[in-house]
Parts: C-alpha cells; structure tokens; sequence
C-alpha cells in the first residue's frame, strides 16, 4: 500500500503525498520535539522536512525506503536548527509510561520521570537523536544508521554513550 502511494506520489498525485504525510506526522513530529526540545522548531522542521520530501520524491532510489529517507530528511533538518539555535531549554517527555508495579507511589513515579527528563536535557543533539530513532521510533541500529547516514559503529557507540550518560 505505501509502495503504491509513493510510487503515485512520485508522479505528481498531491492526494497520495498528502496521505503518506498524514501517516507519518504525528510520528514525525513526536522525534522532532524529542531532539530539539522546542514545539515550535519541531513543529517547522517537520513542514521542512515535508517539504524536501514532496521536492525531492523522485531523487528517492527505493519507494519502500520512504519512511526511513523522511526520517534521515526530518533528522537533517532538526540537525540545521540545533545548530543555529545552542540554547538549552526544558525538554518535557510525554507519553513516559511508568509501570506502576515497578513504581510503589506516584511521588516516586513523578521523580524518577524528573530524573530521566533531566538526564535527556544533558544529551546532545547526536545522542538524543540516536535515542529517538532506536527507543522512540523503535528503529534498528541499521535503520538508523541509514536515517542519519553514519556508518553502524557510529549508531552504536552514540546509543551506548547516550545509555551511560
């Protein structure tokens, strides 16, 4: 179904484009607000990254690749931002599901929340990004490493270091 939607999108169809945009938003938009911990730059890189995919489509090699080359488009883009804009601003992780039998109170919940909310703050842009691609998105390391066009050891190392810090 994506094959043949990319395929239409490919020769122009606005409608098929819009569809795959529509599939892949919210997922897009959740790994832009993770790595650069601002909704609205998240939100512009997302339209950013949209955009080169609709401009660039036919540069596209292998249709089943789309969601994997969007990605790579969106971390690209949310690489540009950070870059112009070193600030350091409060990263809030929505949608942390907690097990409750792991957690005995809620006060305990909401700590150990703040010290993983203050952990992913201290990552750089690389290690937050590896991150969301692998544990967010639910990537493999070679997915990724496509996505953000390093070789495998590099994903791997990031991962591992990111884990540690």
């Amino acid at each position: 179904m994506q094959r043949e939607l990319v395929e239409r999108a490919r020769k122009g169809d606005h409608d098929a484009f819009a569809a795959l945009a529509a599939a892949a938003i919210s997922r897009l938009d959740g790994a832009a607000r993770l790595i650069l911990r601002d909704d609205d730059l998240a939100a512009d890189c997302v339209q950013d990254a949209l955009l080169r995919a609709w401009l660039d489509l036919r540069a596209l090699r292998d249709p089943d690749r789309f969601e994997a080359w969007l990605h790579r488009l969106l971390v690209r883009s949310c690489y540009r931002t950070a870059s112009r804009k070193r600030t350091r601003g409060i990263v809030e992780i929505h949608g942390l599901v907690i097990d409750e039998r792991a957690v005995p109170d809620a006060q305990h919940a909401v700590a150990v929340e703040d010290q993983l909310d203050r952990g992913f703050r201290r990552l750089s842009t690389e290690h937050r990004t590896v991150l969301v691609l692998c544990h967010y998105l639910g990537m493999t390391m070679a997915d990724a490493s496509a996505a953000l066009g390093v070789p495998l050891g590099t994903v791997q190392s990031r991962l591992n270091r990111a884990t540690k810090a």
